[in-house]
């Protein structure tokens, strides 16, 4: 069969066509996705280290004790659980109905912070901050809402925020009204882990993240906390986990050896100075940001200038082999469907290799193609949300800018997939 008719070829096809945009998204080194590849997807492993539900676990054993040293050095923490993420810390603190205080989700916060949809917004008493009209958080406001509702979980950490967190602040808080305190670092693991933002340590009684965002490893989560809750974050496996994933596990230890070598620590750095360098670029075309700019690794795009809701400039780039996601402003008046904003970030460019003047030319594409765009027409020829009209000819042109783009910096430029045509049956 045709090798284009193999759905993960095209996946690396479209991986290695597209700049991506996308601040949630990275690219693992070969190491770490030939331990998710591993036999040790065949192995059940629930329990934790030498107390299992299953026998012959004793290499998952080793592995996973591996892990958690190693995070442990990286992030400077007491106590490491590499097998989930918020809901454990949820499970094992709260009972269903307690309060919690966090970000707003349309202010920034993650759904898994309290949204109604997710099973903290449904098993508990969320009460929220949010950002004021420079988009940064006021932390007389957060203090002001967490002695009115005296939370017993605050959680700071964001899903699209481009200021420094201040922690301390955070921990002053807590101790005021009694709560205990969450870092959720899923986006900023990477700069926390070599010193580039300030750590959550030793403000936070826990310290969530994902593991693949700017961390660079699986796609997968881990619990960093004080020795002292330990035995909390533990009971995540059996309490909302069944079925550790060893793979994963394996191909966390990898990243997290990665994550302490000197070309590591040159990549986070590069990473917020790209960030800052494609800030400038989109400021210098008159979009505006939130907050003005960035100090990390994302932004928040407002779009509206170009006459396009946020779906819209997400269709139009990524007809044009840019890959950004639609995000709504805060208090947006297109809601959080359509959005005013895109949310980019410099993460994935950066493992490619990209450096300043790329960005600059990243943000001249992403203005050519915006400007390029209309908005579509419903059938009775009014503006539609969700469609668009885009020049062929800026379409052919931006193309071409972002081929000369990925061409000197190809992801995976020795991968051979050969061996996935023999795996497949026609």
């Amino acid at each position: 069969r045709r090798s284009s008719d193999l759905l993960i070829e095209k996946e690396l096809l479209r991986q290695q066509t597209t700049i991506e945009l996308i601040a949630s998204e990275n690219f693992t080194s070969k190491a770490v996705m030939a331990a998710c590849g591993s036999v040790l997807t065949n192995k059940y492993a629930e329990g934790k280290p030498y107390k299992r539900f299953y026998n012959g676990c004793e290499n998952v054993d080793k592995i996973e004790e591996l892990a958690q040293e190693r995070a442990k050095k990286l992030f400077n923490a007491e106590h490491a659980n590499v097998q989930q993420a918020n809901m454990a810390v949820f499970m094992a603190t709260m009972k269903p109905g307690d309060r919690v205080l966090s970000m707003d989700l349309s202010n920034g916060g993650h759904l898994s912070h309290g949204s109604p949809v997710n099973f903290s917004g449904l098993y508990f008493n969320i009460v929220s901050y949010g950002v004021n009209s420079q988009g940064e958080i006021d932390y007389d406001n957060v203090r002001e809402i967490a002695l009115k509702h005296k939370p017993k979980l605050i959680i700071c950490g964001a899903s699209n925020y481009s200021k420094i967190i201040d922690f301390k602040k955070f921990r002053e808080i807590a101790d005021e009204v009694g709560a205990l305190l969450l870092a959720d670092i899923a986006h900023i693991a990477a700069l926390v882990a070599t010193g580039v933002h300030p750590s959550p340590f030793p403000y936070a009684d826990f310290v969530t993240t994902t593991t693949h965002k700017t961390l660079r490893g699986p796609r997968g989560a881990m619990i960093l906390c004080k020795k002292e809750f330990a035995d909390y974050v533990n009971k995540g496996c059996p309490m909302v986990l069944g079925g550790p994933l060893g793979h994963v596990m394996a191909a966390k230890a990898i990243a997290f050896k990665e994550a302490r070598t000197p070309a590591y620590q040159a990549w986070a750095q590069q990473v917020v100075k790209n960030a800052a360098a494609l800030a400038e670029g989109c400021k210098s075309h008159g979009m505006p940001l939130q907050t003005g700019g960035t100090d990390n690794h994302l932004m928040l795009v407002d779009v509206t200038g170009y006459g396009l809701t946020g779906k819209q400039a997400e269709a139009a780039l990524f007809a044009c082999g840019v890959t950004a996601n639609a995000n709504a402003l805060p208090y947006d008046k297109n809601g959080a469907w359509w959005t005013s904003g895109i949310r980019i970030g410099t993460p994935g460019l950066t493992t490619l290799g990209m450096n300043e003047n790329d960005m600059k030319e990243v943000a001249d594409i992403i203005d050519f193609v915006l400007k390029g765009t209309k908005p579509g027409l419903t059938k009775e020829g009014k503006p539609a949300k969700g469609k668009i009209d885009l020049d062929p000819k800026v379409q052919e042109e931006a193309k071409k800018r972002v081929n000369a783009l990925l061409h000197a910096h190809v992801l995976y430029p020795e991968l051979d997939l050969d061996f996935l045509k023999k795996a497949f049956v026609k």
